[in-house]
């Protein structure tokens, strides 16, 4: 088997090799499109799919063709099917990662056949470092949460809670919560971790009632987001007037008008709000509603639509040339106006650098919106 691999892989690296010739350069997405992460996969796919709508199929004098594939948020479903996109059908890139796993999964994968990687929503910090083909269009949790233990102790927040879901990013954040919240001399009273999968929040969010802070701190993935809040509501735990906090995930615009008025002037942070007020976001949702049945953008149609201006990017300034090596190099230093605000791709780490809005829940015609009040401008990820 490994010298099948090997072979493989061998086949691969020498089609790298010939594809600079090639007139169309294929970009394999994958991304869950079944399963319970269905709707961030919907969501990224939409992204790109709005992109090339508006932007055409050209970069680099080449045709962009992408290629989607369904892992169902299964990491080793996302192996074989990078591995097959490309020795099979002979990608130059790849892209999407709904989940860290999913995005970890393909990290020997890419190495070996020196494939870049465009990772549009997977959120754990320490991923882009495994692979030096891995570059990063949608955010960190630490990025994320930084900004909220900050309001937090602007606002009189001494002692918080922390829930997250147990794995990569929900760890991310609770570190980045208690890090720089205790820094600021606060204190994380109690660091609770719900199971990514099939979760009951309700016994956690009793806990976290009964040891009364001043806030509850929550991270859970957005397609969890509704269970989440809904369990927040029947709790009483904003009625009791406990700050309920977090990333944007736990309010997801796709999703936050089925929670109700209850979520009324909830606090998170993140780096994109369907609300965002500039030109830019205004066409990009106008566009996206038409595309798709009214749906609002998320931050995964975001990481989409950014993961595709950074392929088109790269792709333009290595001149269509798609060696991996020299393409890596080229997503190095990227900068571009996104409808979420400035972006640029770090030219060390290879990690996102964006603004991170501070939000609160309003409502505006008859719908609900993270209105951004408070902006930190040109977050790296923390460490």
């Amino acid at each position: 088997m490994k010298l099948l691999k090997a072979g493989l892989f061998a086949a691969s690296a020498l089609w790298a090799g010939m594809a600079q010739a090639q007139d169309v350069i294929k970009v394999g997405l994958i991304a869950p499109l079944t399963g319970p992460q269905a709707a961030a996969g919907q969501q990224i796919v939409a992204g790109v799919k709005l992109f090339q709508q508006l932007n055409g199929n050209k970069a680099g004098g080449k045709t962009i063709e992408i290629l989607i594939k369904d892992d169902a948020a299964i990491p080793d479903q996302t192996r074989r099917l990078a591995q097959e996109m490309i020795v099979n059908d002979k990608v130059s890139i790849l892209a999407g990662f709904g989940l860290t796993p999913l995005a970890l999964a393909v990290g020997p994968v890419i190495t070996q056949a020196k494939i870049p990687a465009v990772i549009m929503v997977a959120a754990t910090g320490m991923i882009v470092g495994t692979s030096p083909y891995f570059v990063r269009a949608s955010f960190t949790m630490s990025q994320l949460t930084a900004p909220s233990a900050q309001w937090s102790l602007e606002n009189g927040v001494k002692k918080a809670v922390t829930l997250v879901s147990d794995y990569g990013p929900g760890l991310d954040a609770a570190a980045a919560y208690k890090k720089r919240l205790e820094a600021g001399g606060g204190q994380v009273v109690a660091e609770l971790k719900a199971p990514l999968a099939d979760p009951d929040f309700s016994p956690f969010l009793q806990r976290a009632k009964d040891l009364k802070p001043d806030a509850l701190f929550m991270f859970v993935p957005a397609p969890q987001a509704g269970a989440l809040m809904k369990q927040v509501v029947d709790r009483g735990l904003i009625a009791d007037g406990i700050k309920v906090i977090g990333t944007g995930d736990v309010l997801d615009d796709d999703q936050i008008n089925g929670m109700g008025d209850s979520v009324l002037g909830m606090i998170t942070s993140y780096n994109y709000s369907v609300a965002h007020e500039s030109a830019e976001n205004k066409k990009f949702v106008e566009e996206f509603r038409k595309a798709n049945n009214n749906r609002r953008p998320n931050a995964h149609a975001m990481g989409g639509w950014d993961g595709m201006q950074a392929i088109y990017k790269a792709i333009e300034k290595n001149g269509g040339n798609t060696d991996g090596t020299k393409l890596i190099e080229a997503f190095k230093g990227l900068s571009w106006m996104s409808p979420r605000g400035p972006v640029a791709i770090d030219a060390e780490t290879r990690d996102i650098v964006q603004n991170i809005y501070v939000r609160k829940v309003e409502k505006k015609d008859g719908e609900l919106y993270n209105v951004e009040f408070k902006t930190y401008e040109n977050q790296k990820d923390v460490k």
